[in-house]
């Protein structure tokens, strides 16, 4: 039985059809990948079936009592929120009567009746606990003792793991997912995705994931040029049917083209339709030529590389270290990265993997030890400043300032332009301002522009976000075929499969090794915890003496400092993203000045979280 229907559904946003009369139904259980190329209305999909975009035409049903929880790409509150207050915020019926509960014990002689009234529901549906539940999942997901902080003071990991730890409590029927995966490591997705897997909920994920999406879903809807198709089964088996799909509408393509030949040059003699059939016939001839679309084969593209020279020696690093004051990110890091060597980087939140980008490329200094760079090396560094991209050019006149003609192998060349549609940059956008551009589209569009400068050393920190999977993959395939050194910073598993075959592994201020890709990674450390022995009691040391537990007089005041100085710290952040709209001097700086302090104060503000945490979990222990 459907508990969602979806009855000819059409919405046409800037006079551009969205969708045109789709139709579709989920039953209970479902778990949906909704996928698609950007600027297809995935998005905007969810937010007409959650009823937070008005639909133009159509039908949209659910079961009696259906409640419906949505996961948006960007977490919203209020600038004084707390988490507990963004907690309550939520529109769920939990919440709702929770809140209810409490706005009527203000009068409770009143209100004695209704208080009864809604205590029995509260029992019944074990609501008394939600915030215990609230602050268990969040335990879950590596965050302790927060609800009094400010949104505001919380990076972005941390907000969206706040914003699904809420709507999880809510326990709502159907779950919509926007990008749930975006600014998370990799520790949380696959936490999430396991939680998703065994939920009895009914879900629709928008991810660009290919792994979260075999994992979870059982059934895959494509939005494609206003239309849907929809797949049973997992992303690999949608991709099988898909491939099958094509075949068939090729067959069919070039049996419409054989009869239109025929049928045209019928036409073409000039009948007069003298009679009903005759008129018929050009109607079917009319039909024919609206049914006429390209179904070509998937164009694949050879990026066979740079061609500028990489010499012998690339980047030496030996005992490199870093610290923001007495906070250590890492220490004693030794590596020579050769031709040919491609490399991920992988930790949890607030690790180090951007600071280490940073050191490796002389955007930040290194403590101590020695960064050797090759006199031959020239980085392409997708960075975490540059993608804040800000010009009053076009988009066309951007890239063709760096390059009006880009060789992508030795026999294969091509414009500007078309190396804009090949990272999903159509035409129509060719001629739109920069500022005109969404963030996501700016990201993407600094990416293009390192890859365009020619490297010889391509430096990537998380670039899958804001892209959709045939993008991803053409970038995939660019980097499969780079002549020269890759290191890539990516929560993406799939992506990280396919374009490293190294790892560097930051945890507990060490950079680790390890031969392999993510796959081969994680499975070696599923068999290490199988064989592990039994750790000791880590209670007591030699002689039964217990350890020490709790925070030193200095660790206890470094943490009641600590929310100060990482509110102070977002505030300057925020401030200088905002200077960054203009290249004249501020009371900030120069641009060079101000870029300087926010990649220092980005850092600063990662080692401060990561602090934090790890004072607030040594106090509980």
């Amino acid at each position: 039985m459907n508990i969602l229907s979806v009855e000819n559904l059409s919405l046409t946003l800037n006079d551009e059809p969205l969708f045109e009369n789709i139709s579709f139904g989920l039953d209970k259980y479902d778990r949906v990948g909704l996928i698609g190329n950007n600027g297809q209305g995935k998005s905007t999909l969810l937010k007409v079936l959650s009823k937070k975009i008005e639909k133009d035409e159509g039908l949209i049903s659910t079961m009696n009592e259906t409640e419906i929880g949505f996961l948006e790409q960007i977490v919203t509150y209020d600038e004084n929120d707390t988490v507990l207050d963004f907690f309550y915020s939520s529109e769920g019926s939990r919440f709702k009567l929770l809140k209810d509960y409490y706005k009527l014990l203000e009068d409770p002689i009143a209100n004695e009746n209704k208080i009864a009234q809604i205590t029995l529901l509260l029992d019944k549906d074990n609501i008394w606990g939600l915030e215990n539940e609230f602050s268990s999942i969040l335990g879950e997901l590596g965050l302790y003792d927060i609800n009094d902080k400010l949104m505001k003071t919380l990076s972005g990991g941390m907000r969206k793991k706040v914003a699904i730890a809420r709507v999880l409590c809510n326990k709502p029927d159907i779950l919509f997912l926007d990008e749930p995966t975006n600014h998370l490591d990799i520790k949380t997705i696959e936490w999430l995705q396991r939680y998703l897997a065994a939920s009895t909920m009914t879900i629709i994920v928008v991810t660009h994931d290919r792994y979260f999406l075999n994992a979870v879903c059982n059934k895959i809807i494509e939005l494609y040029n206003s239309q849907i198709f929809v797949h049973p089964g997992n992303y690999n088996e949608y991709l099988e049917r898909k491939a099958k799909r094509l075949i068939d509408e090729r067959k069919y393509q070039d049996r419409l083209s054989t009869i239109l030949k025929r049928e045209l040059e019928w036409l073409k003699r000039g009948p007069q339709a003298r009679t009903s059939k005759d008129g018929n016939r050009i109607d079917r001839i009319k039909d024919m030529q609206c049914e006429q679309r390209n179904v070509g084969e998937k164009e694949q593209n050879n990026f066979s590389s740079n061609t500028r020279y990489i010499g012998k020696k690339i980047l030496d690093v030996k005992n490199i270290s870093k610290s923001f004051k007495d906070n250590l990110i890492f220490k004693d890091f030794t590596f020579s990265f050769t031709k040919d060597m491609r490399i991920g980087i992988i930790g949890e939140n607030g690790s180090g993997k951007s600071t280490l980008l940073d050191v490796l490329t002389n955007h930040i200094e290194s403590d101590s030890g020695i960064v050797d760079i090759g006199v031959n090396t020239v980085f392409g560094y997708y960075d975490q400043i540059g993608r804040n991209l800000t010009s009053n050019k076009t988009v066309l006149e951007y890239v063709e300032d760096i390059s009006d003609r880009i060789v992508l192998s030795k026999k294969n060349e091509v414009s500007a332009a078309r190396f804009l549609e090949l990272f999903n940059f159509p035409t129509k956008l060719h001629r739109l301002p920069i500022s005109t551009l969404s963030g996501g589209q700016r990201r993407r569009l600094y990416l293009l522009s390192q890859l365009m400068k020619n490297p010889n050393f391509l430096i990537l920190d998380e670039p899958t976000n804001d892209l959709d999977v045939e993008t991803i993959e053409n970038l995939e395939k660019y980097i499969e075929d780079f002549f020269g050194c890759s290191i890539i910073v990516s929560h993406d598993r799939a992506f990280l499969d396919r374009t490293c075959d190294y790892l560097l592994i930051i945890k507990d201020h060490q950079i680790t090794q390890f031969a392999g890709n993510y796959t081969q990674y994680s499975s070696s450390q599923l068999i290490e915890e199988k064989t592990a022995k039994p750790k000791e009691n880590n209670n007591y040391t030699k002689g039964n003496k217990k350890k020490k537990k709790g925070l030193t007089f200095k660790e206890k005041k470094e943490l009641e400092n600590l929310p100060d100085k990482i509110e102070d710290t977002e505030n300057l952040i925020n401030e200088l993203e905002e200077s960054f709209n203009t290249i004249e001097s501020t009371h900030l700086g120069t641009l060079e000045e101000r870029t300087k302090l926010y990649e220092q104060k980005k850092e600063e503000l990662e080692v401060l979280e990561t602090t934090w945490l790890e004072l607030l979990e040594k106090e509980e222990a």
